[in-house]
């Protein structure tokens, strides 16, 4: 027999008459990687050190410190106040996933912009190799918004092609990660599909403007050479 967690197996007693006043439901102690197991909390009558309270709502918490210290010096005045909130204790197992997250936010961030900048770069490119093209299709009758649509068309193809190689690869790792923890979300489809909508908007947004400017550029100054 295995001994509850907090309970070492060369002084746990297995005969003691326990006085149960409680059971909690399964809830992360210690590392979010591993498995809940088995816990007693004990009371101050089998030599616990810890004390868990909940505080009243209908005082301030430096209230309730006051009286909580107060109370602790009166029986037990030898040894230091020292308290600790659950929610910031809950927060320091995370932290670790907080700081990658952010780190991976921030990259992704540049990332987007550096992709953002060779994107613009490749629209005023081929807006100026097919600026004669513009031209002739605008004195044929082409409106603006056709013009825009057509320049705009084979880089909406690009990124449509890489969400649809990307996603693959990025629901395998992000399932992969996941997996390292015991309680976990699952992947919902829609994720990807609003990253998709959203990497095409930062497309056309960024493309556009050297769409429409080719666009409605005055076809008579792109054609004089002709």
């Amino acid at each position: 027999m295995r001994p509850p967690f907090g309970f070492p197996s060369t002084k746990f007693e297995y005969n003691l008459n326990w006085h149960v006043v409680g059971v909690i439901k399964d809830f992360i102690l210690q590392s979010p990687y591993d498995k809940t197991r088995p816990m007693i909390f004990k009371g101050p009558k089998y030599g616990s050190n810890v004390m868990n309270i909940k505080f009243n709502n209908n005082y301030t918490t430096a209230q309730n410190l006051a009286s909580t210290e107060k109370i602790l010096k009166k029986y037990n005045p030898a040894y230091p106040f020292e308290y600790h909130f659950i929610d910031e204790e809950y927060a320091k197992k995370f932290s670790d996933q907080q700081l990658i997250g952010t780190l991976a936010g921030l990259f992704a961030g540049l990332t987007i912009f550096i992709s953002c900048l060779g994107l613009f770069g490749l629209a005023t490119y081929m807006a100026e190799s097919r600026v004669k093209e513009v031209g002739v299709r605008k004195i044929l009758g082409a409106s603006v918004s056709n013009i825009a649509a057509l320049l705009s068309k084979d880089f909406v193809t690009l990124v449509v092609i890489s969400i649809f190689i990307a996603s693959p690869i990025a629901w395998y790792f992000m399932k992969h990660w996941l997996m390292s923890f015991d309680y976990r979300i699952q992947i919902n489809w829609y994720v990807f599909v609003l990253a998709g909508i959203t990497a095409v908007i930062i497309a056309l947004i960024t493309v556009s403007f050297q769409a429409i400017k080719a666009a409605i550029a005055n076809p008579v100054t792109s054609l004089r050479s002709e």
